[in-house]
This record gives structure tokens, sequence and C-alpha cells, in this order.
């Protein structure tokens, strides 16, 4: 009895610890980054809401906060960088603003959330304000700090940490700065809507010049290590193009290169028609996706084959080759201080994963850093060995060094010690779409699975669309978090899908810019669907309990399933979801005017949830933020109407002053907690009927 007794215990505080909140305990760390001298680590901790910068060092690595802030404030904290002498470090703190001007202020706060640049000692001291701004770039010689404000470049002493100073007026919006290695220039993006210059900002005679002016987007400057050149890509413009459809071809891009001496500027290399010939930054990369290598190599992303790969282009002979072969995407790149080698982060030979590998830009040999069945990426040089951040399928993401082929955590004393134990390795499972496409899922299954058992089941349909969920916690915040609640519902007992749908990264040009997807048509529809059927058809799923979740593009999704297969989803969470691409749209191309262009606009509304909604039939959980900037909050307003006047179950949670992906903790957990306490009633409810 007295073992029974013990047994029951066990299991019961077991069972405490297994709530939403111990699901999204762990501190997430973000903005991983070293010195120059790579003996010391700086990131960000975001604790429960509470975010401060943390620092380790050579050669005991112990972490220590040196930042002072707490509480749930929903206060962001970004764009880490350490000065040249590796003492200080400056970072911005605060939010962006909406169409009004507004500084998102979710926990309302009675002081100022814009975004301010700060600065303060490794050791913890001497925390100062520089002024607001973003985007903050320190000069070579570590006396002058750039950064921008209100679309404009402004400067202060790094020195004596004077007060920031518009450094010149332009029209448009400034973005993309660079110093030249030398210090005596600094170049920048002028974006003017549809097409954008290379200007450069000389402080010997302060004065402003552009590499030169066209028609198009030029973007993504690179100086030579001399100071003497500038490469950067030209993107053709693409007229009336609405976000959210395919395009698998264009104009093709070009490189081109600036004699900053002799005014010169040429173009040294031109993508190839078909694959490739659109330039992408769907995919995350890095804040720059041209790098100036050793041996006059100039290393850009090119899809010539269909998948994102590096390659270097000789300059002088025009030449390019392929560095990083194989099925697979390139994200995180980092070139090494004496640009001979780049560390980047793939899914190539292993599509449902990301590992860290290197290649040497002068004999294209790559080599493998780190594998198995843990996720890696965001690779950091450091003194001996790199430094990375790294999650697996039962634990999420965490920094941690890698030296000598061993990963090694840090600041393990911060991981919760109640974080539950009993999480479930997911397997990739190949899906058919109705119209025949293969599609992959990640299938979470109960722990102690039987077979025999029936069980409720979940689809969980991912936002962007430009994503892929990984056999483990995710290296983005908010999908991490999204991870962890499709974990939370196996452990209560749930058969749980996660869907790559067709438009996702992760599997190749073709799948990401999938015909007729989006405002295009939908086609994705049809992965959702057919990951309904696979449900239903699995002798372990109660088919009359198949429920469906997602925020943002997967909330546009839910709607979707819900309005076009009532009989197969039982019902739905929708997070600030879109459901009308044409009040969508104009979000990200505000040029886009639907009267305008009445045939994208009729293909939009037949893309949309709103066309389908006689046929929503089952109830939904809408939940939105206000302060919206991705999706605007009418989506919500205007679905909730339609759906009452037809009589659907319509629940509502709305955020106050809450932004897209919520800055609040406290809004995760609360969100989390009524998506699984409404799927649960709702299909109990089902199932007493």
């Amino acid at each position: 009895m007295k073992k029974i007794f013990l047994l029951s215990v066990f299991i019961s505080q077991l069972s405490a610890a297994q709530t939403i909140e111990s699901y999204l305990s762990p501190p997430c760390p973000t903005d991983l980054t070293a010195s120059p001298d790579g003996k010391t680590l700086a990131w960000v901790f975001n604790d429960k809401g509470s975010r401060n910068i943390y620092l380790a060092e050579a050669p005991v690595w112990a972490a220590k906060k040196i930042t002072p802030y707490s509480g749930d404030d929903g206060m962001e904290i970004n764009n880490l960088q350490f000065a040249p002498d590796g003492n200080t470090i400056i970072y911005v703190r605060g939010n962006g603003a909406n169409n009004q001007g507004e500084a998102a202020n979710p926990a309302f706060l009675q002081t100022t959330t814009e975004r301010n640049i700060w600065v303060i000692s490794k050791n913890g001291t001497g925390l100062s304000k520089i002024g607001p701004g973003t985007y903050p770039k320190i000069s070579p010689d570590g006396k002058t700090i750039a950064c921008l404000s209100g679309g404009q470049v402004w400067t202060s002493s790094f020195i004596d940490s004077s007060r920031l100073q518009k450094l010149f007026q332009s029209r448009g919006g400034q973005s993309q700065l660079r110093w030249s290695p030398d210090g005596t220039k600094l170049v920048f993006v002028s974006n003017r809507g549809d097409h954008s210059f290379i200007g450069f900002y000389s402080f010997s005679d302060k004065t402003i010049r552009y590499t030169e002016t066209s028609m198009d987007n030029d973007t993504y400057p690179a100086w030579s290590a001399d100071s003497k050149y500038l490469a950067y890509i030209r993107i053709p413009n693409i007229n009336n193009l609405p976000p959210f459809i395919p395009v698998r071809e264009a104009n093709p891009w070009s490189i081109r290169l600036y004699n900053v001496q002799t005014g010169e500027a040429k173009e040294v290399w031109k993508a190839n028609p078909g694959k490739g010939s659109v330039f992408t930054d769907d995919i995350p990369v890095a804040d720059n996706l041209l790098w100036w290598a050793a041996g006059n190599r100039l290393i850009f992303p090119y899809e010539k084959d269909g998948w994102q790969h590096l390659y270097a282009m000789d300059i002088e002979k025009g030449t390019i080759r392929l560095l990083t072969p194989g099925n697979g995407e390139i994200e995180n790149v980092t070139l090494s201080a004496d640009r001979q080698t780049i560390y980047y982060t793939t899914n190539i030979s292993d599509i449902d994963r990301r590992h860290i590998w290197k290649v040497n830009i002068s004999d294209a040999k790559t080599e493998l850093l780190t594998n198995g069945n843990g996720i890696e990426w965001s690779p950091v040089m450091m003194d001996n060995g790199i430094a990375l951040l790294h999650s697996s399928a039962t634990k999420p993401a965490w920094p941690a060094l890698l030296q000598n082929g061993i990963i090694t955590n840090l600041a393990t004393e911060f991981f919760p010690k109640d974080f539950p134990a009993t999480l479930v390795q997911p397997q990739a499972v190949t899906i058919r779409a109705t119209d025949g496409m293969q599609v992959t899922g990640d299938l979470f299954l109960p722990p102690g699975h039987k077979p025999g058992d029936k069980h409720p089941a979940l689809i969980f349909l991912h936002g962007g669309s430009r994503r892929q969920m990984l056999l483990g916690f995710h290296y983005s915040q908010y999908y991490s978090n999204a991870y962890a609640l499709n974990q939370y519902f196996a452990s209560q007992g749930y058969v749980v899908i996660s869907l790559n749908y067709r438009s996702g990264i992760g599997y190749g040009l073709e799948f990401r810019e999938a015909l007729n997807y989006g405002a295009a048509g939908a086609s994705e529809v049809k992965d959702l669907i057919g990951a309904g059927l696979y449900l239903k058809n699995r002798a372990d799923v109660d088919a009359g309990k198949i429920a469906l979740w997602g925020g943002s593009y997967g909330g546009y999704l839910t709607a979707h399933g819900l309005a076009q297969a009532s009989g197969l989803f039982s019902c739905g969470v929708d997070i600030h979801g879109v459901h009308n691409w044409n009040d969508e749209i104009p979000t990200f191309a505000p040029w886009y005017d639907a009267a305008k262009f009445p045939a994208i606009a009729k293909k939009a509304l037949e893309s949309s949830p709103v066309y389908y909604i006689k046929g929503w039939k089952n109830p939904v959980l809408l939940i939105h933020g206000d302060d919206d900037r991705n999706v605007p909050f009418s989506e919500s307003v205007n679905i909730a109407e339609l759906l009452r006047k037809q009589g659907v179950h319509t629940e509502q949670l709305v955020l106050p002053d809450e932004v897209h992906g919520f800055l609040l903790h406290r809004n995760w957990v609360t969100a989390y907690k009524a998506a699984f306490e409404f799927v649960q009633r709702q299909l109990n409810q089902q199932q007493k009927k």
C-alpha cells in the first residue's frame, strides 16, 4: 500500500508540473554575439517576459546578467554589438511604432516604450542611454555610433556619449548602414518605394554620393577590405505584383561593382533566366546577403538549382562556383574575420532539422560541424571554437559552446528545474494532398501511446507562410512556443500533426513558390484537407474529433479548413488570422487598391476564407491583439460578424495593445490556455452529443 501511495503522489506531482506555464517556462535566448577577440559571449534571455543581456567570458564561461530589467514589461532588446575593444556593449531596447506612430505598449507602462540605444560595460556598470534609434553600428575605430531614427541616419560620439545628431537628410527611408573598413565613409540604402539607391556619406568633406541611380532596387552593399570598392545587388522592379502569390521567374537580378575613387559602376555578374532569376530574401540568412571574401571573391545566395545555396564569384574572371551542394537551404551565414571561411546553418543532409557547417572559400571544401537529433543554428566565432544556439525534441533553445566536436551548454543554472520531462519525439510523416502533391508533417503521439486506443487529434498550421516546422523546438520564439503547445496537447492525449504545407521554406524553390498558393488560389488548403484525411484514416484517431489551430497564415488556413471542410474538422482556434486577402495585401503593399486591380482582387477574394463562409458550421475561438501591425485587427472583427450572422458559435479573446508576435509572456500563457480549454471543451461537448 505504501508503494502504491508513493506512486500516486509521484504521478500527482508529475501531473501538476504538466502545465502550459511549465512548458513555456525556460528563458529564450536570442541575439547571440561575441567580442572581436572571441573571448566574451553575450546574448539576450527572455525569461517569462523579462528581457536582459547575459554575458560569459573565457576561460570559465560563467554566465551573469549585466542589465537591470525586471518584470513582464513587453520591452524588446536586440541589436547587441560589442565595441572594438570588447569591453562595452551597445543595444536597442524598446518597441516599434504602428502607422499612428505609437510604440507598442501592451503592459500599459507609464514611461516611453520607443526604441532607444543604450550602452553598458561588460561588467554591468556605466549603463547610459544614447538616444532614440535602432540598427546601431560602431565605427571601426570605436569612436562613433551611426544609427537609424525616423528613416534618417544619425551619429553620436561613442567616446563622450554626446547627443545624437542627424548626419544628413534624404528622401525615402534609409537602411542597411555599413561603415567602410577604414572608417572614412558610411554606406546606406535609400528606399524610394518602387526603387532604391546605394549611397554613401564621406566624413572628410561631408558629402553624399550615390553609386549610380536607376529604376531598380539596389541593395545589400558590401565593402572591399581596402575600402576602394562597393559591391551590391540590383533587383529589377516588378510592378503591380501583390505579395502572397508565386513568383518563379522574373527579369534576372545582378551584382554590380562600384569604384569609389573613379565613380565607375559596372555589372560583374547576372543570374540566368529561369530558376534563380528571382532574388529572394524569404529565407533567414543574415543582415547582409552579399559578402566580400578573401581572394577578391564575392559570396552570395543563389537558387540556380532550385535550392538556396552559397556561390563564390571570382570578381576578376566573372566566374562562379557552388560552395554548398546538396538538397537543402542555407541560413545564418557568418564570414570569418580573415574572410576565408563561412559558417552556416542548413538542413542539407537532415531536411527536418538544422545543423551547422563550414566551407573553405578557396577550395569549396565543406565540413559538417554538428549532427544527430538536435537542432543547431546561429554560429558565432569564438577564440577557440564557436558558440551557437541549439535545441532538441525535448529541450528548447539554449546557448552553448562547440569545441572539439563537443557541445557544452552555458548558463545551465538558469534552466528551470521543473521543466516537463515527458516530452515526446515527433516523427516526420508524408501526407498526400487532395491534388496528389506530397507534403510532410511532424507527428506527435501521446506518451504511452498504445495500438487500439482512440485519441482526439489536432493539426497545427504555422504562419508566414515562409516557415518550416522542425522535429524539435524551433529557432524562432514564436514557433518554439507553438511547439511547446503541441507537446502539451500530446501530453493530454492528443495525436498532433504540425503541417509543413506548400509555400513554406526548407524544401526548395518550387515548393516555396507553389503554383496557385495564397492569394493566387489557396492551393495549400489541399494539403490541409489531405492532413485531415490522413488523421481520419488513422486507427488511433477518433475521426469525429479533429481540431485545427494556427496563427497568422495558420489562422488563415484554420479558417479555410472550417469553411471548406466542416464535416472533417470539428472546431478551430484562429489566432490573428487572415480572412480576406484584399484587406491583408495593403499591409505589405500600400499601393494595392482592390478597386484598381479587379482581376487580382477577384482571385484574391476567391482565395480567402470569407469566400467560403457559408460552409462554416463548427465553433471557432478568435484570438487577436488589437495593435497588430501584420494582420489588421479588423480581419477578426469582420469574420466574427459574418459568423454570428449565420449562427456559428464564435468565442473571442482580445489582447489590448498587443502586437502580432505577443510581447508579453502572460499573453502567450493566456492565449494558449484559452486555446487548449476551447478545443478540449468543444470536443468533449461533441462526444456528449
